[in-house]
């Protein structure tokens, strides 16, 4: 019987050199059939220079961050003191309506500029950092830029909402699959609204504790999935930049040796499953 396929997007690719080079080894190893790019980071320019060499044989797309650094605009009313805000806070006021539209609208496409003027074309898909770029008080700036800059050809949207039966079904972190899948359930019938093509089925929560047992997590990930089953998620190597930067550090490198394994492949195998990019699954 043929594998089915689903994406297995690596994040925050350029969040610093380190988780980078881990996420560069899987794309390398051919693990991995896609990463999202952090591109208002510090490390993106060189990042992008590296990451050209997968054009073709992965999906290269833009992870949309509203909460991890420095904006590449100004920001004014969203990045108090030139610093992005964390999820909670940023979360409360855009739940409250207290995040400027505009504001958003131009960060958004400040990251999606610098991603297309280091790759000399379009991202192969758009996400967001945390899903922020389907979360309330966020989605609607997110569909506006989306709509205005891409009428023609269109990248394809991260749909963080999966349904609940699949997201019981797997068990594992259900309970933060369904908060997301909660606050984004509106998001993925506005972008289809706009022509936009989205996975349909999404796993990948962790608690990104590296005492835990990574690839059991990841065998449970491939239970009930989609047509279009997208599977987040984040590998990399650890360096000083990222321990200041964020609470997932330890887990990062259990990943990618996970991925790099046996395991990973026998867990695939199990579930007739296999990495594949988007244009791929309707193959």
């Amino acid at each position: 019987m043929p594998a089915n396929r689903f994406i297995l997007t690596a994040d925050d690719y350029a969040m610093t050199p380190a988780v980078s080079r881990g996420i560069l080894a899987l794309l390398e190893a051919g693990r991995i059939s896609a990463t999202g790019a952090m591109t208002n980071r510090p490390s993106w320019p060189e990042a992008a220079r590296e990451l050209r060499s997968f054009e073709g044989n992965a999906d290269l797309g833009v992870h949309i961050n509203l909460t991890c650094g420095a904006p590449l605009t100004a920001a004014d009313g969203l990045a108090a003191g030139g610093i992005l805000p964390k999820l909670g806070p940023l979360l409360a006021r855009a739940l409250a309506g207290r995040v400027p539209q505009d504001v958003v609208e131009r960060e958004i496409g400040a990251q999606l500029t610098a991603f297309e003027d280091a790759m000399g074309r379009m991202p192969d898909f758009i996400d967001g950092h945390q899903h922020i770029h389907a979360m309330p008080g966020i989605r609607r700036a997110f569909a506006a830029v989306m709509a205005r800059r891409y009428p023609d050809a269109k990248p394809y949207v991260r749909d963080a909402a999966d349904r609940f039966g699949p997201i019981n079904a797997r068990g594992r972190h259900a309970r933060k699959a369904m908060i997301v899948a909660g606050l984004a359930r509106p998001f993925g019938a506005r972008l289809r609204e706009l022509g936009f093509a989205l996975n349909q089925g999404f796993s990948g929560f962790s608690a990104f504790d590296p005492q835990a047992d990574y690839g059991a997590d990841f065998a449970s990930y491939l239970l009930a999935p989609g047509k279009a089953q997208l599977v987040m998620c984040h590998p990399g190597a650890v360096d000083d930049e990222l321990r200041a930067l964020d609470p997932a550090t330890d887990s990062r490198p259990q990943e990618v040796a996970y991925f790099l394994s046996n395991r990973f492949i026998e867990n695939c195998d199990a579930a007739s499953m296999r990495p594949a990019r988007f244009s791929e699954l309707s193959d």
